[in-house]
């Protein structure tokens, strides 16, 4: 079987490194003949973390290039494409490869139809607000990375649906032998978009800072104002971002319960969990299915709530010792790679020309 991968990005963007690049390997090894052709490549991702702007040159060249590429697909058995072919246009490519009964699965980690259907422009809602549940229509397969984004598939008329949840290969999060040390660290790990749903919980990390020896650690967050709350500061790095969550006594996850925040696929959580973390998180979306109140973490939805669970699990070691255990385990049977690949390999066989 021949399969061409048409990610959005290239490897240095989490969900496209998560999503596709992470099962290259088992792929290969079922004897999966795979290429892959990102839209955007990692120069792209650096200058967006470095909030330079963009460079509409090189976005036509991107789009350019795809097309070349989607012109040799005759040459592959199935596409296998990150949420849309063409961002902010027409599914006419999706609709193409659908009269010409070329099979593609999309995939999605994220609410992608939102950035259309729920956008400022009412140009943009008319023109592209039912644009993703098209494409979902016409693919062979949807796989969703959970319940809110196949629901949002099945309702578009998706001829059938699969939840695969984003999980981390386990050959990478080794549990720590030791705790590096007495600190109580609250930690945190995304990207500078993500980072902002740590700010309408500002008073929590205040009053949760002032606990001895309490460190509130942020992993990607770039330059996030918290006034009079000390921040430890660390950049993300796909080599160290293991050991950074490691660091950590307690992962946290606040996310608003808005239609965009429903469609994250709770990655930081199991991330957390796959070092052994006991987490508190809100309870939206996914975090709802990957947290067990009270055996893996907590869900908090008020600030009273945040800082108890953060109380709590400061006190008592032991508790977070279980908590940490009981989150390894539930990744190990149903948010690893070593779970999840064989499916995947699976679905994509099934679909393929």
């Amino acid at each position: 079987m021949k399969c061409l991968i048409l990610s959005r990005y290239g490897r240095l963007a989490a969900s496209s490194r998560l999503r596709f690049y992470q099962y290259l390997p088992f792929l290969e090894s079922q004897h999966i003949d795979v290429e892959t052709a990102p839209l955007l490549d990692d120069d792209y991702i650096r200058a967006f973390n470095a909030g330079r702007p963009t460079d509409w040159r090189l976005m036509l060249r991107s789009y350019a290039n795809r097309v070349r590429k989607l012109a040799k697909s005759r040459q592959f058995d199935l596409l296998w494409v990150e949420a849309e072919l063409f961002p902010w246009l027409p599914d006419w490519a999706e609709l193409w490869f659908s009269w010409r009964r070329m099979p593609y699965v999309v995939d999605y980690d994220d609410a992608a139809f939102h950035r259309y259907d729920r956008h400022h422009a009412t140009a943009v809602r008319w023109l592209l607000g039912r644009k993703i549940d098209r494409i979902m229509k016409r693919a062979a397969l949807v796989v969703a990375g959970n319940s809110y984004l196949a629901d949002r598939a099945r309702q578009a008329g998706s001829r059938r649906v699969e939840v695969l949840p984003t999980v981390v290969d386990l050959g990478r999060y080794a549990l720590p032998i030791l705790r590096r040390s007495g600190n109580f660290v609250i930690g945190w790990i995304g990207s500078q978009s993500t980072a902002r749903y740590l700010l309408p919980l500002a008073e929590v990390w205040r009053q949760a800072a002032r606990g001895e020896g309490t460190v509130l650690r942020l992993v990607g967050a770039g330059r996030l104002d918290l006034p009079n709350v000390v921040l430890d500061l660390r950049e993300w790095s796909e080599l160290t971002e293991v050991e950074a969550i490691q660091s950590f006594t307690v992962g946290v996850m606040p996310l608003p319960d808005e239609p965009w925040a429903r469609g994250k696929c709770g990655f930081k959580l199991i991330q957390y969990m796959a070092c052994g973390l006991p987490v508190v998180a809100s309870p939206v979306g996914a975090n709802r299915e990957i947290v067990e109140h009270g055996l893996n973490g907590y869900l908090a939805t008020t600030e009273a709530e945040w800082l108890n669970a953060l109380d709590l699990l400061r006190g008592q070691p032991r508790v977070c010792k279980e908590f940490g255990c009981a989150g390894r385990k539930k990744v190990e049977s149903l948010y690893s790679l070593e779970a999840t690949a064989p499916r995947m390999v699976e679905l994509l066989a099934s679909v393929a020309r």
